[in-house]
This record gives C-alpha cells, sequence and structure tokens, in this order.
C-alpha cells in the first residue's frame, strides 16, 4: 500500500452550470482555484450520463449510456494531473423515476443542476500507469 499525509488549504462550494458536462465542471473549479489535488463530494441531477464500468479480466472500460433524466444520489472522486491536467476521477449513483441506482465510473453526463463541495490539498498528486490493473492510480 502507498500512502501519505495530506494537508488541506481550503474548501469551496460550487454550484454547477445547466447544460455543461458535470466531469469537466469539476475539472474548471479545480482550475479555477489551482487545486492539483481535491476530494469532492456532489449531488444534483442529469440530464443523460455514461458510465463506465471496468472489466478486471479485460482490464478495459465498457460504457453504459443513459438518455433520460437521472437524479444523482450520491457523487464522490477526487482530482489529481493525469498526463499533466487536471483529472476528476469521478464516481456516482444515479437513480431513475423508479428508484432503480446505477453506478461506476462517470464518464460523462449533462448537468440539469448540480452542487459541489471541494476540498483542495496542498501538495499535487499525480496518476501513473499501473501494471497489475492497467489503470492510471494516484503513486
Amino acid at each position: 500500500m502507498n500512502y501519505r499525509a495530506v494537508e488541506t488549504t481550503e474548501e469551496y462550494v460550487a454550484r454547477l452550470e445547466t447544460g455543461a458536462d458535470w466531469r469537466a465542471e469539476i475539472e474548471s473549479l479545480a482550475e479555477a482555484v489551482d487545486a492539483d489535488a481535491a476530494w469532492f463530494t456532489a449531488l444534483g441531477a442529469v440530464q443523460d450520463a455514461e458510465l463506465w464500468f471496468y472489466d478486471q479480466d479485460e482490464c478495459e472500460y465498457h460504457p453504459v449510456e443513459f438518455d433520460e433524466p437521472l437524479e444523482v444520489a450520491s457523487c464522490t472522486g477526487n482530482v489529481s494531473r493525469l498526463e499533466g491536467d487536471r483529472f476528476a476521477h469521478t464516481h456516482v449513483v444515479l437513480s431513475d423515476d423508479e428508484g432503480t441506482a446505477y453506478a461506476g465510473h462517470l464518464n460523462e453526463a449533462t448537468i440539469w443542476a448540480g452542487e459541489v463541495h471541494m476540498r483542495a490539498f496542498e501538495e499535487p498528486l499525480a496518476r501513473e500507469y499501473d501494471e497489475t490493473t492497467e489503470l492510471d492510480l494516484w503513486l
């Protein structure tokens, strides 16, 4: 296990813009506050979404697409550098109008309404390729 202590610098709350991409808005917030590493939670609703499921045998993501309004029942993730850019690693639980829940890695979603709380870390974090999982993981 790799671990290290982190110090937080600031905490931010933001409203995500209707019609924008959910993950891109979080990355924009990180850019605006100059956060190279952060932890965030969010909630709201989306007009559509694409989740990714990581197949551990094939070591590749498979998309699951939704073209309908969904509630963001839970959203959590982190921000770090990936290939030099800020990347919001985002997981969500979405629910439809019957209460059926769908969960996974959020690739993209069109915001209907959203609110985010971000806690920025003092030191940057970066991602590097891990041969075992074939994923880009924190150092």
